[in-house]
């Protein structure tokens, strides 16, 4: 771990940290947007050079476990990412693990988008049932994801286009609970060991207090966390400064929930926090729908109800997440105004 005093140096040196959490358009999850037969390099070219365009510095990206079997085809889709970012001078956030969403992931062609569902084809990594098999004693697969995170970690170890390394993205969300307390730490371990060039964290989601929570806290060289309601902003930002370590937010903006870019970049500059949103282009993840969505999926499901290649499917009203369509016009140009501006002071 970073002393305090390292990783403040390091956090003084950084521009303030603007941006979102980045998949192309075009993919549905992490699996499709990095694997060979899919990777759509003309549709990152131009949806990260749009992050660029409006003042962003910095994306966060998730990867998954499952892509290192193919290391060297995953390597090839993810260093082009990587030279897309330098380019358009973007320091990713770079995620390993994560609790959240749909489990069973699996390699090769990817589900079809279930009509107007929030992230109906977002994979966990490595999945539930992994997680509670490696809490249980399943070696293998605790050597598998040592592999994974060990080596990823040393062949990236001194990327400068790297901003940091987000190593398990909401543990125990999704009904996991604690049995993910398990894997967390063998993660926490797994990354010292290697010990890269660039700071390590893991989110501060959920109730302060949780297992998870205290792990993340007492590990991280950088504090990161999550908020989606307005009320409750000012408050956990005023609890975490007390860490004495740098702060930034790695999702945010849920307009139903008064989270918007005018509310709350204004704060999270103010107190120096990096900001990165939830959602860039509206495409096959359908974020810009609202997580109460989510719970149509298996009745939707069963009525076959997947989007058709080429189909438009009608907008909700407000968006929930997103800022552009895939033609590149915004959903609120103001929005849009309000974000160069900020970025720009």
């Amino acid at each position: 771990m970073w002393s305090a005093d390292k990783i403040n140096d390091w956090y003084e040196s950084q521009q303030w940290l603007v941006g979102c959490n980045y998949l192309p358009s075009t993919a549905i999850n992490q699996l499709e947007m990095f694997q060979e037969e899919s990777f759509d390099f003309e549709t990152n070219k131009r949806e990260i050079g749009w992050a660029s365009d409006i003042g962003f510095n910095s994306l966060r990206i998730y990867l998954h476990d499952l892509l290192w079997q193919d290391k060297k085809s995953f390597k090839n889709q993810l260093n082009k990412t990587l030279t897309l970012c330098k380019n358009f001078n973007l320091k990713p956030i770079l995620v390993l693990l994560d609790d959240c969403h749909r489990p069973f992931p699996k390699l090769g062609k990817q589900p079809l988008p279930v009509k107007g569902v929030h992230n109906s084809g977002w994979k966990q990594s490595p999945g539930h049932k992994i997680v509670k098999e490696i809490a249980e004693g399943n070696t293998d697969e605790e050597a598998r994801l040592k592999i994974f995170i060990q080596e990823v970690l040393d062949d990236f170890r001194d990327d400068e286009t790297i901003l940091l390394w987000d190593l398990y993205n909401e543990p125990g969300q999704f009904g996991i609970g604690d049995q993910s307390n398990v894997l967390l730490n063998k993660v926490w371990d797994w990354a010292y060991e290697v010990r890269p060039s660039q700071p390590l964290t893991a989110c501060l989601d959920g109730t302060i207090g949780d297992k998870n929570i205290q792990i993340n806290r007492e590990k991280s060289d950088v504090i990161s966390f999550h908020v989606y309601e307005h009320q409750k902003v000012l408050p956990i930002i005023n609890e975490l400064k007390e860490i004495g370590r740098p702060m930034i937010c790695t999702e945010y903006m849920a307009r139903e929930f008064g989270t918007t870019f005018e509310f709350t970049l204004p704060i999270f500059k103010e107190h120096n926090i990096g900001a990165y949103n939830w959602g860039f282009v509206a495409g096959k993840s359908q974020t810009h729908f609202s997580w109460e969505t989510i719970l149509k999926i298996k009745e939707l499901k069963d009525k076959g109800e997947f989007i058709n290649e080429g189909e438009t499917i009608p907008e909700p009203s407000v968006w929930f997440h997103d800022i552009f369509r895939k033609d590149g016009s915004a959903y609120d140009q103001a929005e849009i105004d309000f974000i160069k501006k900020i970025t720009a002071s």
